[in-house]
């Protein structure tokens, strides 16, 4: 049975920063702050709100079977920020097709943010599905013929840069829970990515900081196809002897310049991702790079 998916993330959605605590002020969040007000960051994603409206038009003229969101709802994980993006993205609304979100590292941008759990009460809707423990993470949910498995590798522990972290703990439940699954391939939705566009590891500051066992587990659980965010460019990596199974990266559908998302044909192990490209002279999505991959 074939089965279609669309893949986006990164939408950072400009504005709603109110919900400010005294102790933000003494955290990693002034900084942020900083970048998006004076640095320009805020600017780049200035047409978000009516770049995500055409997409979910796009959406609505040819619906898939999932949304699949990998993180990066937020600027700054601040309240406001969370119910504004759930709501933009219609988290709540039953007439688009079930979405599987997993957080991105804005979304988790202080260990506060972390604990305090705003990405996971605004898109519970999304992350229904099935669990080893009372962890959050990971979670799996089957979709036609196809487990999709979200893991949270936003983890940043303290400090100003962009890296993340899975942790020992959630990729041992990751194999438990994929040990527990049917037959069927399997897709694991993460933010942060394995590599980067030309097949290397990540710089320091924004990598994921235990690829080399996220790599293992994956192996181990069987993962026919990696899909993530956290690189705003788009790019997909073919299966090599090094990493056995495609590798793509959704981009920002948001960010002035870069905006896309992917949908993905799956039917048998054989998938199809068309890149859709967003087209500021007429408001709307258009068909933009085709590749066809083998699933692992």
């Amino acid at each position: 049975m074939a089965l279609d998916l669309l893949h986006f993330g990164d939408v950072h959605f400009p504005g709603a920063l109110r919900g400010w605590r005294a102790s933000d002020l003494f955290s990693k969040k002034l900084v942020g702050l900083v970048n998006v007000k004076l640095l320009g960051r805020g600017h780049k994603f200035r047409h978000a709100n009516a770049v995500v409206e055409a997409m979910l038009a796009d959406i609505r003229r040819t619906p898939p079977d999932a949304l699949l969101f990998s993180g990066d709802a937020t600027m700054l994980a601040l309240p406001r920020e969370f119910a504004n993006a759930a709501e933009r993205l219609g988290v709540t609304d039953n007439t688009l097709p079930p979405g599987f979100a997993v957080p991105g590292n804005h979304d988790y941008y202080t260990k506060h943010a972390e604990r305090a759990g705003g990405f996971e009460r605004a898109f519970a809707p999304w992350q229904t599905g099935i669990r080893v423990d009372d962890h959050m993470y990971p979670f799996a949910r089957r979709v036609g013929t196809v487990w999709l498995i979200g893991v949270n590798s936003s983890y940043q522990g303290f400090g100003i840069g962009a890296s993340g972290t899975i942790g020992s703990a959630q990729l041992a439940r990751l194999q438990t829970l994929c040990a527990g699954l049917s037959e069927g391939p399997r897709i694991l939705v993460t933010h942060y990515p394995l590599r980067d566009s030309r097949g290397n590891i990540e710089r320091a500051s924004h990598r994921l900081r235990d690829h080399v066992s996220a790599l293992a587990a994956a192996e181990d659980c069987g993962i026919g196809l990696w899909v993530h965010g956290h690189i705003h460019k788009p790019f997909a990596l073919p299966p090599t002897a090094a990493i056995p199974f495609p590798v793509i990266c959704s981009g920002s559908a948001t960010q002035e310049h870069r905006y896309c998302f992917n949908r993905y044909h799956i039917d048998g192990r054989t998938l199809t991702m068309t890149r859709r490209v967003y087209d500021p002279p007429t408001a709307a999505f258009r068909d933009g790079e085709v590749l066809e991959m083998e699933l692992n």
